[in-house]
């Protein structure tokens, strides 16, 4: 490397550049069982932090408690989530992923990867890729720093 020092806003404008096409990219492939992306999100969240609430879901993807409702009545048709008594408020019910909703979600992830798989093993060289498996836990780690 050259002794010219690295901007820290030059790199994080191009891996936000970057990163946001490959996640819109990711986002578009075709999903088992064709769920709208409200629903692959919400089962995703499910998958990621466990049960919750139908209104915990709502704010977490920053939407009214009323469009987070029709995105669940689809998945509880589906048989992809389950819900049962709140244990601490009656009133309420806490959602869970059923194991086909997790099913679902692991096909979803290994599309999602064997997409990527074959991209990097068709597009690009030995070289490049040492580069980006390398890079890869830096992204983990900025992700997490967030």
């Amino acid at each position: 490397m050259d002794d010219k020092r690295v901007d820290a806003h030059e790199v994080a404008a191009a891996l936000r550049t970057g990163v946001g096409l490959l996640l819109r990219r990711l986002k578009q492939a075709p999903s088992a069982g064709e769920l709208t992306m409200p629903e692959v999100s919400a089962l995703s969240r499910l998958d990621r932090g466990g049960p919750t609430t139908a209104a915990e879901l709502a704010r977490q993807e920053q939407i009214s408690p009323q469009s987070m409702g029709a995105t669940l009545f689809g998945l509880l048709e589906r048989g992809y989530i389950g819900k049962h008594p709140d244990p601490t408020d009656g009133r309420r019910y806490v959602l869970s992923l059923t194991p086909e909703g997790a099913e679902v979600v692991r096909q979803r992830r290994s599309k999602r990867t064997e997409l990527m798989a074959t991209a990097l093993a068709e597009h690009f060289s030995p070289a490049e890729l040492e580069i980006l498996q390398a890079a890869a836990p830096l992204l983990e780690r900025l992700a997490e720093k967030l």
